[in-house]
């Protein structure tokens, strides 16, 4: 992966940033930054703008405002140049080749690179991250349960080299103890020097994780700062924890 071009600038960041579809902004003058290797949390109950910021920073929806990716403005760009430059979205429902093995799959995520050999070496690293997607690497990814389909989807991303890894709604549908254990694979990812992007409606999950958070509400940022010290703040205690 390229360094980046300005060490001390965060390896992410959007300045007041709104977007929407048509007349309706989903998400207005919104800043957020990202530094290198950490797990951050984009929280929010449904229609918060979540999807929405995630759209812009994938390129798929256009914006007002400025996004810096590696230091450099990326409002011009299209989605296949950000995906190539190590921005990769682990979506919302997985989105696998359901008649598709697991490894057929895995290797669609590296269908931008170029180095064969290098892409077999990645595959067998991804699947010591990911065990379980060893065992059905000749499985329809279809025929798998909602665990290991997410496992798969998370595998399938790795394989395109994040340098910003941006999870939407990981733990959507499934069990607590699934949860559990995508959470140390996500902790596992970060200590290989890759950054999360963690998009979740269950706060105190993603916040128990990251290093830092920011809330969103109808399209605004409406806190931002440690995690511990979020989790901690009474007010979203009442209002997202039932506290």
């Amino acid at each position: 992966m390229n360094p980046s071009p300005q060490s001390n600038a965060p390896l992410l960041q959007m300045r007041g940033v709104s977007a929407g579809y048509g007349e309706m902004l989903a998400l207005e003058n919104a800043d957020l930054e990202i530094r290198e290797s950490e797990i951050v949390a984009l929280v929010g109950s449904n229609g918060a703008g979540k999807t929405t910021l995630l759209r812009v920073l994938s390129r798929l929806l256009p914006c007002s405002g400025e996004i810096r990716y590696q230091g450099r403005p990326i409002n011009g760009s299209t989605p296949d140049q950000v995906f190539e430059q190590g921005m990769v979205q682990v979506p919302e429902g997985r989105q696998l080749f359901d008649r598709m093995s697991v490894q057929d799959n895995l290797l669609m995520g590296a269908y931008h690179r170029k180095n064969r050999s290098e892409v077999a070496q990645d595959l067998e690293r991804i699947y010591g991250l990911f065990p379980r997607m060893a065992e059905r690497r000749k499985q329809l990814a279809g025929s798998m349960s909602g665990g290991e389909q997410q496992m798969c989807a998370m595998a399938r991303a790795m394989m395109a080299q994040p340098r910003l890894l941006m999870v939407d709604e990981m733990s959507l549908g499934l069990a607590p103890i699934i949860v559990d254990q995508l959470m140390e694979v996500l902790l596992s990812i970060r200590s290989q020097g890759v950054t999360v992007l963690l998009v979740e409606q269950d706060i105190h999950l993603a916040l128990a994780t990251a290093d830092r958070g920011y809330v969103l509400e109808t399209g605004h940022i409406v806190r931002s700062g440690p995690a511990k010290e979020l989790i901690d703040d009474p007010e979203l205690q009442k209002a997202y924890l039932g506290l």
